[in-house]
């Protein structure tokens, strides 16, 4: 696992573990992120099915009602199929768009 921070947004990749094993780490080092806006990166992984997405709305549900964003980019992912209460992007750069129009969002007080 490997975790970068831009500002207000923490990067976490993940290239070898399980989804199941990165989804463990992250609730034991929720305190190192829990006041930042969250982009998990599991591109690098083999085919992610939804099952295995599902393993984040525990902490994805923690994180958004802390009034922060939290965006799962992978792109082997059936992304129409995955719950609405996850954020599932194909790129990064589009977890940089989520997270920048929720910002304005939670500034407008929505």
């Amino acid at each position: 696992m490997i975790f970068d921070k831009n500002e207000n947004i923490s990067i976490i990749t993940q290239d070898k573990a399980s989804v199941i094993e990165l989804v463990k780490k992250l609730d034991v080092l929720y305190n190192k992120f829990k006041n930042d806006n969250v982009i998990v990166n599991i591109t690098s992984l083999k085919p992610v099915s939804v099952e295995e997405i599902v393993e984040f709305l525990q902490i994805s549900n923690k994180h958004r009602e802390a009034k922060h964003s939290f965006v799962i980019v992978s792109n082997k992912t059936d992304i129409d199929a995955t719950p609405d209460e996850l954020v599932v992007v194909p790129t990064l750069q589009e977890a940089y768009d989520i997270i920048e129009m929720e910002e304005m969002e939670r500034d407008l007080g929505f």
